[in-house]
């Protein structure tokens, strides 16, 4: 899917990072939320509340999940959990485009 029909979205945007990451919350109309942003070139560490699944719509980044030493490559196309209290931390090698699943 390219997009989501029939959405309320926060005009406000989340601003992460000192700009490295900004996205924009989307509410579908069963209530679902979703965020939809963009993580420019940079590693960075992010907490989790609820269980995510990343969805990667374009670019690369390498990931790394809370507790592990190992590092996964990813491409647009794809898609990572991450588990709810949690964290991981991910390598942007280009701007990385993305849709956040919760829950």
């Amino acid at each position: 899917m390219s997009q989501f029909e029939n959405v309320s979205v926060n005009k406000t945007a989340n601003v992460y990072f000192d700009g490295k990451c900004v996205s924009h919350t989307v509410t579908l109309a069963d209530g679902t939320r979703k965020s939809v942003g963009v993580i420019l070139p940079s590693t960075l560490t992010f907490n989790t509340g609820a269980p995510e699944i990343m969805e990667l719509l374009q670019g690369r980044c390498k990931v790394r999940m809370a507790g592990s030493d190992a590092w996964a490559e990813y491409a647009g196309g794809q898609s990572f959990n991450v588990a709810g209290h949690s964290s991981f931390d991910i390598e942007t090698l280009e701007d990385l485009h993305y849709v956040c699943h919760f829950g």
